[in-house]
């Protein structure tokens, strides 16, 4: 019987996004179904290194040793980021705002650390996260990084990484990637820097996508757009909500009948898509494992459930992991 790993492992990496209570609860879906995992917050900027002086590896090494004893491989995300980045590394001892040199000193820190101790095992990393801003007009997202260091923050990121671990390949990572204004502005981000002589590698689709929306038509303008910057491509965080992002209803407590059949349906074109262009995608990664746990219950709507994935609250295939499995 076929597996998710197993019906694509010619075609690209099937991962999943961990935290150390999914991996306990749920390992045995996770090593049967994936070989790839990403953690999902474990890694980022205010777990790994919370204090001036001090790093807490102890998750992710744990993750590594997982991935280890499995034969799974495991992406590092993420490096840079707006959120989850402790004040304290933006600010001196007063409390004021650094000069670009020490910030520059303490990215190139901390990038060494962390990449350094995990030189040649993460085949991937998502150096830097969401810098493109979603509004209309505005190029770069505001952030501590921006302000501080200016708009070539993200070079000095990807040269950081680069030189920490020249083995791992490295991927700008971003969400309403599939929208047409927005494409277009990481478009111009990547070509950009692929010009300068920038090694970054990747770009990661994020697919945080709905029943709804985006459509098909964007989904693949964008990983034909993006691949035209000479880049592989990675789907890097994909859940596909039961609700429209400005759906604000709380009544139900499973999905309906007809929810199901529309998400294997969207699932199945997805997957579909993502066949048609596996020259260009090399990793398709879901940002979990089941419908067990999801970031998506309690965001945009605090109390809500969502069912997002191919497997549901108990880990047993939804409609939507038969039509997957169903499309060669």
């Amino acid at each position: 019987m076929d597996t998710l790993k197993s019906y694509f492992k010619d075609d690209f990496l099937i991962g999943a996004a961990v935290n150390k209570a999914s991996i306990d609860l749920d390992r045995t879906l996770l090593t049967e179904q994936f070989n790839s995992i990403t953690a999902e917050n474990e890694m980022k900027f205010e777990n790994i290194h919370p204090e001036k002086d001090r790093y807490d590896f102890s998750n992710s090494d744990y993750f590594l040793e997982v991935a280890k004893a499995n034969g799974i491989a495991l992406r590092g995300h993420t490096l840079v980021w707006h959120n989850q980045t402790p004040a304290w590394f933006f600010e001196d001892e007063n409390g004021h705002a650094v000069s670009r040199e020490i910030l520059l000193e303490r990215m190139q820190a901390h990038i060494e650390t962390v990449v350094g101790r995990y030189k040649g095992q993460i085949y991937a990393w998502d150096v830097v996260n969401e810098a493109i801003s979603d509004e209309e007009g505005v190029f770069f997202r505001p952030s501590k990084w921006l302000e501080i260091i200016g708009e070539d923050f993200i070079d000095h990121a990807f040269r950081f990484a680069h030189a920490a671990d020249p083995t791992a390949k490295l991927f700008y990572n971003d969400y309403n990637e599939s929208n047409p204004g927005k494409r277009e502005k990481i478009y111009t981000l990547i070509k950009g820097m692929k010009a300068r002589g920038i090694p970054i590698h990747g770009m990661g689709l994020q697919a945080h996508w709905n029943l709804y929306d985006p459509s098909l038509l964007d989904i693949e303008t964008a990983i034909e757009r993006y691949s035209e910057c000479g880049v592989e491509l990675h789907i890097t965080e994909m859940d596909v909500s039961m609700f429209r992002f400005d759906d604000k209803r709380t009544d139900l407590i499973e999905p309906t009948k007809d929810m199901l059949e529309a998400q294997a349906q969207r699932y199945q074109d997805f997957f579909k898509l993502f066949l048609k262009h596996r020259a260009k995608i090399t990793s398709v990664t879901f940002w979990g494992i089941s419908d067990r746990y999801t970031w998506l219950s309690d965001f945009p709507v605090k109390g809500r459930k969502n069912w997002p994935f191919l497997f549901d609250t108990n880990n047993q295939p939804k409609p939507a992991y038969d039509r997957v499995l169903d499309i060669k």
